[in-house]
């Protein structure tokens, strides 16, 4: 039985607190390029909002578990 990709933040590709990397991880993308978009975005919309988002999502994703890497 194939397992689902739940959203969480990463333990392996964290820089801060895993938001990115647990982005990356979800949608199959490189940890790297999910950063980088992530401060072009945030800078291109005066980095208030991005920040802040980042901030929401740290709050509300949870943290991976041991199992969520079999």
């Amino acid at each position: 039985m194939a397992r689902l990709n739940k959203l969480h933040r990463s333990r392996n590709h964290r820089m801060i607190a895993g938001v990115m990397g647990g982005i990356a991880e979800y949608f199959g993308w490189s940890p790297n390029l999910t950063r980088i978009l992530f401060v072009i975005i945030s800078t291109a919309s005066a980095a208030v909002p991005g920040i802040l988002i980042y901030l929401i999502l740290w709050l509300i994703m949870p943290k991976a578990t041991a199992d969520s890497y079999v």
